[in-house]
């Protein structure tokens, strides 16, 4: 595959080539051994072999150096603030450089919390489609999945849930709001959180999911050595 000059396809067919995919989010928090430039170009590609039907990245750099090795469908996102607060993609300008990158798909944050800049989830979503892209909502609701789909969404991902203060935390993905969410509307929804297992991503699509979407549990080798050593510990071999 060549390496250069891939152009995005800003369609509602990077959604539809989608279904029923994987889609494995390579990403490295700051400060973490593997947030070094190329190394989530590298995951991308190792995912990419295993069967991945797409990726998700997050800022401008690693978005750009994924979209050089792959036409599959690329989520982009930009996390910028403080965890627990409006910070994936929170801005126009945000919106606009992950575009820019070559992101065809846009990952908003669509909740109910106030925005550090006093913008709105519309107006976010205008941007995108403005730029020929696709909007894709996270909530941690189903009454923010429906307003962000009446508000213009092209798919609303389960992301946030148990991430907000009113959103209950689960040990495990929340299929209940996967499944309630899929059974309510024809927009796809991407299952997203806390997805760890192939059992997991074999139950979100029976819930009804359009993709599934797995980040650490594939491409954080910290916390995939931690679960390890965590269940090991648990258990009692006297």
């Amino acid at each position: 595959m060549s390496t250069t000059n891939v152009t995005p396809n800003h369609s509602t067919s990077a959604l539809d080539s989608l279904s029923g995919s994987l889609i494995v989010s390579c990403q490295a928090r700051p400060g973490e051994p593997l947030a070094q430039p190329g190394i989530m170009r590298l995951m991308a590609q190792s995912s990419i072999e295993g069967g991945a039907g797409g990726v998700m990245a997050g800022g401008p750099a690693d978005i750009r150096e994924i979209r050089e090795v792959t036409e599959l469908p690329l989520i982009g996102l930009w996390k910028d603030g403080r965890r627990g607060t409006v910070y994936i993609t929170p801005t126009i300008n945000h919106v606009i450089s992950v575009i820019e990158a070559g992101a065809d798909a846009v990952a908003i944050d669509a909740t109910f919390r106030p925005r550090s800049d006093g913008g709105k989830v519309e107006e976010l979503i205008d941007a995108v489609h403005s730029s020929g892209s696709l909007a894709i909502a996270n909530i941690s609701t189903k009454d923010e999945g429906i307003a962000a789909i009446d508000k213009g969404a092209d798919a609303i991902s389960t992301c946030l849930a148990g991430y907000t203060d009113y959103s209950s935390m689960k040990t495990g993905p929340d299929f209940s709001l996967i499944e309630s969410l899929a059974s309510s509307t024809s927009t796809p929804v991407i299952a997203e959180g806390r997805i760890s297992t192939p059992a997991d991503f074999v139950r979100a699509l029976s819930c009804g999911a359009h993709a599934v979407v797995v980040g650490r549990a594939i491409t954080n080798p910290e916390s995939i050595t931690r679960s390890f050593i965590k269940t090991s510990q648990a258990v009692n071999f006297d």
